[in-house]
């Protein structure tokens, strides 16, 4: 089943609501007392409604696999309350919920009870609840429906920036809404005023930890340029990972296959936007992991590995009606998007990446100029934009033309000349046309 994007959207907010329904439920259980745990000022739990979207979309072809369904809605939904843990203490430097005292947990974030709680509602959710879902939404007027789905999400996106805004002041103190004073959003600030005073007694009462501040500490300017996992050490490493990730897998299929092929996502340079953006999200998410065992840093590469290049090959078919590879021929595949050999080739990258690899490219990273590091990351930021803005462009225009639809404006002419089929073919070769 294909689903639009206001159903998508209907899907978020019931399913954010119902998780909000629960949290409460629940924390008023063991409270006696009413306390609204969703993170926003709004009765919506958004980890629910994210949860269930993502499992909606990437388990879409897996319904009548309820193992395989149970399997990877336990993995998104506890992968996704991970990597939100690990996000919200980051900002505020405090834990949000902490399962330290149940069984095989990791580091608090997430527990093996609660991952089989997360994989038994999504298989039930994506087998049977969404189709009920979706029939109740066609029976109201659709013009209607998009209305109120507007609105909803409007006021969710003010939400949550409102509500960002408490966890950051908790965090920073009460510059945040000073930096606020242009005269065309005084309204916002005064909105933006009683919902801090409103939302933060309410952050205090529900997640008494986050309202703790972290220990402020006075440090001067760094004349380190990129030092820690920062903005630009990130891109860095987003940067070397895409290229050293093309030229690994170029080696590869010459050894195995004995042919020099294009293994690039960009039309410009070598560059494997599935490895960089792996090694820049598997950095950011495990870095303080870096120095665990390596059967630890293994296991988790592996998992977030496999995960990650899941995610992509659906995004990519979903976005360019391309497959850029297909697994069916390996065994142990999941629908030919992942293998286990190839999840394993994660799990070893993630163990030589942070064990050799990473401290080495860091200490080079850090070691440019302050000034001139700056510019060149920037320019670099530039290139890769206008890069992948180039690449998107000529892979909707690849697929256009293979229906059979010509160029409709100037720039798509443009494009057929520039990037035509056998161009297409050359740097995609293992492309697939759905």
């Amino acid at each position: 089943m294909q689903y639009t994007l206001y159903e998508l959207c209907w899907l978020f907010l019931f399913y954010s609501f119902v998780g909000w329904i629960i949290e409460t439920v629940y924390a008023g259980f063991k409270k006696k007392r009413f306390i609204n745990r969703g993170i926003l000022n709004g009765p919506v739990c958004i980890i629910y409604g994210i949860s269930a979207v993502i499992i909606t979309v990437v388990l879409n072809d897996l319904t009548d696999n309820l193992l395989f369904l149970f399997l990877g809605s336990a993995i998104i939904a506890t992968t996704t309350e991970w990597i939100v843990g690990h996000v919200l203490e980051r900002i505020n430097q405090q834990r949000w919920w902490d399962y330290s005292n149940k069984k095989w947990n990791l580091n608090g974030y997430v527990c093996l009870e609660y991952s089989v709680i997360w994989g038994i509602s999504g298989m039930l959710g994506a087998k049977y609840l969404n189709g009920i879902l979706i029939d109740g939404y066609h029976l109201i007027p659709q013009n209607i429906m998009h209305l109120i789905i507007w609105i909803l999400m409007g006021l969710s996106v003010f939400d949550l920036v409102s509500s960002l805004a408490v966890i950051l002041k908790i965090t920073k103190g009460r510059t945040f809404f000073h930096e606020w004073n242009h005269q065309a959003v005084i309204i916002t600030i005064r909105i933006g005023r009683w919902l801090v005073k409103h939302l933060g007694k309410r952050v205090t009462n529900a997640y008494p930890s986050a309202a703790i501040p972290a220990t402020e500490k006075e440090h001067g300017k760094s004349t380190i340029f990129a030092k820690g996992c920062c903005f630009y050490k990130l891109f860095w490493l987003f940067l070397i990972g895409a290229f050293l990730g093309a030229v690994v897998e170029i080696i590869f299929c010459k050894i195995t296959i004995g042919i020099w092929i294009s293994r690039s996502s960009l039309v410009w340079g070598q560059f494997s936007i599935v490895w960089g953006l792996g090694i820049a999200l598997i950095t950011g998410l495990i870095y303080q992991y870096k120095d665990s065992s390596d059967r630890f840093l293994f296991l988790v590469g592996t998992f977030l590995g496999g995960a990650f290049e899941y995610l992509c090959s659906v995004f990519t078919e979903l976005v360019f009606g391309t497959v850029f590879w297909d697994y069916s021929g390996i065994p142990f595949n999941l629908g030919g998007r992942i293998n286990l050999l190839y999840c394993f080739f994660w799990g070893i990258a993630a163990v030589v990446w942070f064990k050799v690899l990473y401290p080495k490219i860091s200490n080079l990273i850090e070691k440019l100029p302050k000034k001139s590091g700056t510019v060149i990351t920037w320019l670099l930021i530039v290139f890769m934009v206008v890069n992948m803005f180039a690449s998107t462009s000529a892979l909707y225009r690849y697929s256009q033309r293979n229906v059979g639809i010509s160029a409709g404006n100037t720039y798509e002419a443009l494009i057929d000349e520039r990037f035509p089929d056998e161009k297409m073919n050359s740097i995609y070769p293992n492309a697939k046309m759905k």
